[in-house]
């Protein structure tokens, strides 16, 4: 039996009931094992698994019900997971004293939702004491406990806009798979609110896509672990490496798979990393699938703890009058045009200060919100975009905004890449700005960008955290030449850089220029080599 400690999320006022806890293990503990060399064998429950459970149905309240409503567990595959999570389908379905529970499996589609049902469904056919009480109906995907009239049924993101649920359990199982959010909202947002005790039990390996569901409830669940919020509702369990791990280690595989060495044998995640090893694509699906890391593209450029290790603040009050320069990336007509300032030090203890603006039209936000799962109506709302009127990009009011930006800011040149952007370069030019071109190509985006990952590197950047600009960041591909010069790629690149494109641009200006037009930092000391 596990050595059990109660788990540090424990709110002030809750107790553990061991009586509760002990029910709970037991009845998973009776079920049986469903496939392979386990078949048939007693669901003895791993250290890791028998944490879990004895934390949610040991630690409650003073009146007794549960303390955690949600359970957010983050995993690799073959960690078990799908078992565990059958286990609790048919604990909160037959032995947590709900009449007429419902219970639902829920996933992006339906054969996603039936994998953890085929399980439980599996349990209960090899358990003599279920299966005389439980009644299965596979083409519907439906079981029902007929002491309590309680049933379990799966759905699919299909259903996302259905209401009039009176859950009492919810099993989400893949939750990065969701294509929205709305299948979610409806089985977690009052549903369970005539229930005396709901219980969301969300399990899931991690996803790629940072502006998903799942990494929304990912990112909370981080908060609650290093202490950022708190949420005594919610029950958070991550495993996973570090971004920064050796992902070759064979100690880091350790870290992030509690079950290594039981349900998968350690040789199969050597020769899924030897695969890597030797196909680059394949890195981040081991990294997500075998790591548990969040990965975004098949060639990462920038580390984003760096990036975010540079969120340093500043007051643009104290900027005013100082020499900077800008980069404009106009990018298409119906799409995201980006103007990035960049201050350079005044000393070797200063760094380059980044402020970046985007501009998006206003009549095609929403949609490229429920098309591209981009939050740009938020970022809208929270002033770090803006909106020009109508289905276009209104470049008058853009030249306008940078004019008003000329007068607080000593803005020297502006940088800008020569497609598209004649006409407002024209009318820069009449407003009295130094516009010079910028080439696309590695001969002049190779220096500036390495200068960007040097400065990075060590913290001699200072960005604010602006969401956007870290969004575009995170986006980047980068394409090497035979020479190793490098550059960002648009094509290949996930979602939109155009902010990072502009920024590179003017931090180039910025290095080149100084505050004195004197000389290159290029020339005194050689290109930083990556």
């Amino acid at each position: 039996m596990l050595d059990y400690q109660p788990t540090r999320f424990m709110a002030e006022d809750s107790r553990y009931d061991e009586a509760k806890a002990d029910k709970a293990v037991n009845f998973i503990q009776n079920l049986k094992h469903t496939k392979g060399k386990w078949f048939k064998k007693p669901f003895l429950l791993l250290p890791w698994q028998e944490q879990i459970i004895r934390d949610i149905y040991g630690v409650v309240k003073p009146d007794g019900t549960r303390q955690f409503s949600t359970v957010y567990i983050e995993i690799p595959k073959k960690m078990g997971k799908s078992e565990l999570a059958a286990a609790v389908a048919l604990k909160q379905l037959c032995a947590d004293g709900e009449q007429r529970a419902e219970v639902y499996g829920c996933a992006a589609d339906r054969q996603q939702a039936s994998i953890v049902f085929d399980v439980a469904k599996d349990m209960v056919e090899l358990s003599p004491a279920l299966s005389k009480h439980i009644e299965i109906r596979k083409a519907n995907k439906l079981m029902t406990y007929l002491p309590t009239n309680s049933k379990y049924q799966v759905l699919s993101a299909e259903v996302g806009g259905k209401h009039g649920f009176n859950i009492s359990s919810v099993v989400f199982d893949e939750l990065h798979t969701q294509p929205n959010r709305d299948l979610y909202d409806v089985m977690t947002k009052g549903s369970g609110d005539a229930r005396t005790q709901p219980l969301f039990f969300l399990i899931t390996t991690a996803g790629n896509d940072t502006h998903s569901i799942c990494y929304e409830t990912h990112q909370k669940a981080l908060d609650i672990i290093e202490g950022r919020k708190h949420d005594p509702t919610f029950y958070p369990v991550i495993f996973g490496a570090p971004e920064d791990a050796d992902w070759t280690d064979p100690e880091v595989w350790k870290l992030a798979n509690p079950s290594l060495g039981v349900t998968v044998d350690i040789s199969k995640v050597e020769a899924a990393c030897e695969s890597a090893k030797q196909n680059p694509g394949e890195e981040n699906a081991f990294r997500q699938l075998r790591l548990n890391q969040w990965v975004k593209q098949s060639v990462r450029w920038m580390p984003m703890n760096k990036w975010d290790a540079c969120s340093f603040k500043f007051d643009e009050k104290e900027l005013e009058g100082r020499p900077c320069y800008g980069g404009l990336d106009l990018s298409s007509s119906t799409d995201i045009t980006a103007f990035v300032l960049v201050f350079p030090p005044r000393s070797e203890d200063e760094e380059y200060i980044v402020i970046p603006h985007f501009w998006i039209p206003e009549e095609n936000m929403r949609a490229r919100v429920r098309r591209d799962h981009v939050p740009y109506d938020v970022w809208e709302r929270q002033g770090f975009l803006e909106t020009t009127e109508g289905n276009v990009i209104h470049y008058a009011y853009i030249e306008q905004y940078i004019e008003e930006l000329g007068k607080r800011f000593n803005i020297r040149e502006i940088a800008f890449d020569r497609w598209g952007a004649v006409q407002m370069v024209q009318n820069l030019e009449g407003m009295g700005f130094s516009v010079v071109p910028f080439g696309q190509g590695f001969k002049d985006m190779s220096p500036p960008t390495k200068e960007l990952m040097k400065l990075v590197l060590e913290r001699r950047l200072a960005h604010g955290g602006h969401p956007v600009l870290r969004w575009m960041m995170d986006n980047i591909f980068v394409r090497t030449d035979s020479a190793g010069n490098i550059k960002p790629d648009k094509e290949k690149s996930t979602e939109k850089i155009d902010g990072a494109v502009a920024m590179i641009m003017a931090l180039d200006r910025a290095i080149r220029n100084g505050n004195n037009n004197g000389a290159s930092v290029y020339d005194e000391r050689g290109l930083f080599v990556i």
